[in-house]
């Protein structure tokens, strides 16, 4: 299997992979999985996928035993150093012609495998142990990325570039992009500390790698895509780094809208963006044919079912959306503590007959909430310690109710905070006194 071989055989199995067609996928890649590193990185690729999203024990471990062979077949193709060319190394970098193609190509899927070992290195335990691993290994990966960057500006003004280097390049643009639109989204203290060790984080430039791969023709055009799309319609909304840029998300989604009409994951962003356009009866047709499209990956499904449920919310459709968070609660192994909230909160807004009518007691599914928390690479999830905090008030011999706490929660998936909520009604509040007490003092000067 040749270099130029497997990156054609690898891009026909991800067009089956968008085309909802994932076992296909897997079985064109199966055979050649130890012998090719890309087949490698692809198969093991959608095995992670498919443990992150079942959460399932079985799945976790599979993809981690798929994961070090993918690292093993990687290892195979890469450079071997003597001791002196290992020791000359940390002084300085190597030049670009004492590579061979295959070895930078194999240097960049290494580098893409040690990183989704890390990931499933998190969900694999929660012991401070995992931790320290995976952050090793992140580290690992963010310098063969550096060294991969450094050999793409050596060989960049050279003539000829044939279809291989070009891929190599979209991989190099997402690695290097991933990482710096990542570590930008960090506290300033975390980054500073995160620098003194080897790391850098800029935002413009991570998005302008990202953008670049995106326009290439790259086996990894398309994830550089998603990574902007992720960027655009959750992570800037949800961190508070400002409104997503909705106009290059629907520019970057359209041409994978010509190509897969009936993609889940196109269709799922699609609905995404007229969720956040307020376009909710086009989000609520796209999000059923997402779900109607393929019947493999149900998780899919469960993704779909939060955003209708938010779509009903926001509609103030509550016996709608109560039966999204109920699937939700019934099917899905995510976050158990956030969908019983979730489902206690939207019942919250019902009148007691509504309550009565689905059998459910509210009371009872707040105090189910704290028991159901979970931790992830040892670190409570701040969703779910959000509302554990709120749903302790009833636990107490005379439960304390929440005040309409859907419209909190509406607040927090539409980008923003608790705290910016109360402060924004606080504001309003001490304006309208501020206006009162001035209009009536002068009221009272005016009589005296």
């Amino acid at each position: 299997m040749d270099l130029k071989t497997a990156l054609e055989e690898c891009t026909m199995a991800l067009n089956l992979f968008l085309n909802n067609k994932f076992s296909e996928a897997l079985d064109m890649l199966r055979p050649w999985a130890k012998a090719s590193m890309y087949h490698a990185l692809g198969y093991s690729t959608i095995l992670v996928m498919q443990a992150a999203m079942t959460f399932e024990h079985q799945d976790i471990q599979m993809g981690i035993s798929v994961m070090k062979d993918a690292l093993q077949t990687c290892q195979r193709f890469r450079k071997k150093n003597t001791v002196v060319e290992s020791i000359s190394n940390l002084v300085s970098k190597q030049a670009a012609d004492q590579f061979k193609e295959e070895e930078m190509h194999a240097d960049l899927c290494y580098a893409e495998c040690l990183l989704q070992k890390a990931a499933l290195t998190f969900l694999q335990d929660e012991n401070m142990i995992n931790f320290i691993k995976g952050g090793l290994k992140i580290r690992t990966s963010y310098q063969i990325y550096k060294e991969c960057q450094h050999l793409l500006n050596m060989t960049q003004d050279l003539s000829g570039k044939n279809e291989t280097y070009c891929q190599f390049e979209g991989g190099v643009n997402l690695g290097i992009g991933a990482f710096n639109l990542m570590l930008s989204l960090l506290p300033a203290r975390v980054l500073r500390l995160l620098e003194f060790i080897g790391f850098s984080g800029n935002r413009e430039f991570g998005l302008s790698q990202l953008r670049e791969g995106a326009s290439s023709h790259s086996l990894r055009a398309i994830l550089s895509v998603l990574t902007l799309l992720l960027y655009h319609t959750y992570v800037a909304l949800i961190l508070g780094c400002g409104e997503g840029n909705l106009v290059e998300a629907e520019a970057l989604l359209e041409p994978y809208l010509k190509k897969f009409p009936n993609g889940s994951i196109i269709l799922f962003y699609t609905a995404r963006i007229a969720v956040l356009k307020g376009n909710f009866e086009k989000a609520e047709v796209k999000f059923q044919d997402c779900i109607a499209s393929q019947q493999e990956w149900k998780q899919i499904h469960h993704l779909c079912y939060w955003e209708l449920m938010w779509c009903h919310t926001f509609q103030q459709n509550w016996l709608e959306a109560y039966r999204y968070a109920d699937l939700l609660c019934k099917e899905s192994k995510w976050s158990k503590a956030i969908y019983v909230f979730q489902k206690a909160a939207i019942l919250s807004m019902l009148p007691g007959e509504g309550v009565t009518q689905t059998g459910e007691n509210v009371t009872e599914l707040f105090k189910q909430v704290e028991g159901l928390k979970q931790k992830i690479a040892g670190k409570s999830i701040p969703t779910e310690k959000f509302a554990v905090r709120k749903s302790r008030r009833y636990s107490a011999p005379k439960p304390v109710k929440l005040v309409v706490p859907a419209l909190c929660d509406a607040c927090w998936e539409s980008g923003v905070s608790e705290v910016e909520w109360i402060e924004s009604r606080c504001f309003v509040f001490l304006s309208f006194l501020y206006v009162f007490v001035n209009v009536n003092s002068s009221f009272v000067l005016f009589v005296k």
